[in-house]
């Protein structure tokens, strides 16, 4: 179920920009993108998903900014509509939130003010 977990979490990132941290058994990369091939997930067409860890902010990162624009969008939709809360969930992965706690499981590095590759400066 972890793995099924991880790939949808990758699969809903897609379109976010989520960097992604690759640990092979030789060498350490940073790359920006992932596509599926085949029935593998594959990272620039040579690393295999069990090779690969997401940067995600845990949702306690959010800042007080992020918090009124989140609040004021919960506001605007219509929660009784399920196409809503999929408008929430993508608000959340489009700023790298961690909303399937891969953190926790160990699947995914938190991005910290020390550890921030979304920082741009």
């Amino acid at each position: 179920m972890t793995k099924k977990l991880f790939t949808a979490d990758l699969l809903s990132r897609l379109d976010s920009e989520t960097i992604i941290h690759i640990v092979p058994e030789n060498e350490d990369q940073v790359l920006y993108s992932a596509r599926i091939n085949g029935s593998r997930w594959l990272i620039n067409d040579a690393y295999c998903i069990e090779e690969v860890k997401p940067y995600l902010r845990p949702l306690s990162s959010m800042s007080d900014e992020e918090e009124e624009e989140f609040t004021d969008l919960v506001f605007r939709i219509d929660l009784k509509d399920d196409s809503a809360i999929i408008e929430l969930v993508d608000w959340l992965i489009a700023h790298h939130f961690d909303v399937r706690d891969l953190i926790e499981q160990g699947l995914a590095i938190a991005v910290t003010p020390e550890n921030n590759p979304y920082e741009t400066n």
